[in-house]
């Protein structure tokens, strides 16, 4: 189950990083609110995973999964670049996180 959490964190940490942008600033109430409340659920799930999964590796694939993720969901929403070495190197991210599930030890 720890691992369910740490997805969920890290899909919770996508979210909050997307409305912060949409809060330009937190100018604009309703992004700002969505960015607070998914930052606070995406802290406790990562807090729930860390019972099982050793801090370092929950963290490194916490901030994977939403630097990954907020990655895309600039290309996407935002037109950010789509160059191949950005994508080049979030796919060493992706590879990343996938390589520290692999050889995790821990519940799960």
């Amino acid at each position: 189950m720890a691992w369910v959490y740490l997805v969920i964190a890290g899909l919770m940490e996508i979210v909050w990083a997307t409305a912060l942008k949409l809060s330009e600033g937190f100018t604009r109430l309703l992004p700002t609110v969505i960015a607070l409340a998914t930052a606070w659920a995406s802290f406790w799930f990562l807090s729930l995973s860390a019972r099982s999964i050793p801090i370092g590796t929950a963290y490194a694939v916490w901030v994977g999964i939403g630097a990954v993720g907020v990655a895309l969901v600039g290309m996407v929403w935002f037109k950010e670049s789509r160059d191949f070495w950005r994508l080049f190197f979030i796919g060493l991210i992706i590879v990343g996180v996938v390589g520290l599930k692999l050889v995790s030890r821990d519940a799960g």
